[in-house]
This record gives structure tokens, sequence and C-alpha cells, in this order.
């Protein structure tokens, strides 16, 4: 995929749903993934030229693995011009040493987020950027429905009160397999996850359900996704 045809996804979804506004500082969370390096490059792309003018701080938050090296990560963010800030955490240790965590993804997920948006703040972000994606949807979806028993999702935008922050998801239109085609274009520094759980979550069992469904019943992707926008509280088009 082609670096106009992603911003061209990113913008849709920013114009449908007013995601972005004039002035605002935007912080990416850059977890070294592909999905965020696409977005840092979506994002980037699009502030030479969106009308709206807005500013962007890159966040990387290390865990503490003395494997994950952002070196290359920071000289991307260089070569895109935008500000890049790697946050130092103890967040592995606490985990898998002082807890013993055997379901380590929500405790991880909430301390990521606290030092996200500390950082965040601290930088004068009003807005930050997550890098969910078209299959990342669905797959919510289908986790509320197993394992809570309700039909929910994300929503594209999301005003956090407690941090005083929104929340922004500007490649919800992105196909997953998208993503990868970019990556490989545009040899992405991907930094691998160390995290010893990595792909043995209750999300990627879902992705190969899904996968083995559409399989069987093309097109049950976008139904499920036309679903969540019929269906679901704040994902209704701004006006």
């Amino acid at each position: 995929m082609k670096l106009q045809r992603l911003m061209g996804y990113a913008r849709r979804a920013i114009d449908d749903y007013q995601m972005i506004q004039e002035g605002d500082k935007i912080a990416i969370g850059v977890s070294g993934g592909k999905d965020s390096l696409t977005l840092l490059y979506a994002l980037s792309g699009l502030r030479r030229f969106y009308p709206k003018k807005f500013n962007l701080e890159a966040i990387t938050i290390s865990a503490g693995y003395k494997e994950a090296d952002f070196t290359a990560v920071a000289k991307l963010c260089e070569e895109l011009n935008v500000n890049y800030t790697v946050v130092e955490t103890d967040i592995a240790e606490i985990l898998f040493e002082q807890r013993k965590e055997s379901n380590p993804c929500s405790l991880c997920a909430k301390l990521r987020k606290g030092a996200f948006n500390t950082k965040a703040k601290e930088l004068g972000c009003n807005k930050k950027a997550y890098a969910h994606h078209f299959d990342d949807v669905i797959e919510t979806l289908l986790m509320s429905l197993f394992y809570e028993g309700r039909f929910h999702c994300f929503s594209p935008v999301t005003y956090l009160d407690r941090s005083d922050i929104t929340l922004i998801r500007p490649l919800i239109y992105v196909d997953e397999q998208d993503i990868i085609k970019f990556k490989n274009t545009n040899n992405l520094p991907v930094v691998k996850n160390p995290c010893p759980v990595d792909g043995y979550t209750k999300r990627e069992h879902t992705k190969q359900l899904i996968k083995s469904l559409d399989s069987e019943s093309s097109g049950l992707r976008e139904r499920l996704f036309n679903a969540i926008k019929e269906g679901i509280p704040g994902w209704q088009k701004k006006q």
C-alpha cells in the first residue's frame, strides 16, 4: 500500500468523526510495532497539507525489556520531523517478577496508558492517537461478546475526563493486511515485542476465528464492521 492511499484512509476517518481540530497537539502512541509506525507515517504525512493545522509528539512507553531497542524508531521520527520521547518504566518487572502475573495483558495496558497520558500532558498534548485498525475493531466487538457478554466496541473518538485528553483512532478504515504491505514496502523499523505472552492472547485467538469464518462466509468482516457503525453509540458519523 502506498503512502497516498494510507493517508486517504486516515483522512476519511478523521473527517467522518471530526478527530482533528485547528491547533491540536497530538501524542502518537508508538510501540515500535507495524501499526503504530504506520500511524506515525500517516499523521506526519497529513500534517503537511491537512486544512486544520496540528502538531505531533511521538511517545514510546518502554516496559523495561533489555531486548527492546528503539534507536531505529528514533531515527525514523527524526526523518519525519516528529519529536520523539521514550518513557522508561519497570512494568515488565512489576508484572513478571514482583506480581508473577499469569494473565498480565490488562494490567500492562493500564500501566502503559497511565504512563502515556502523564507524558502526553507534560508535553502539552490535548489529544492522543492510537493505531487501532479495521481488524482491531471487529476483534474487539467479538471479544466483548464472547468474554463480557455485551455488544460493545471502543469509539473512534473518546474524551477521557480523568486525564483531560481526547483519544482518536485514525486507522479504523485500514485493513491489517494493508498495514503489513505498507510495512514491507517502506521497510519500517519494527521493534520485536519481547513480551513472553505476545501472540498467545485472547485477541490472537479471536483474530484466527474471524479469519476462518470469513473464509467460509465471504464479506463477514465488512458485515461485522457495519453492525458496529449501525448499532454502537459513538460510531455514527459526525455531521
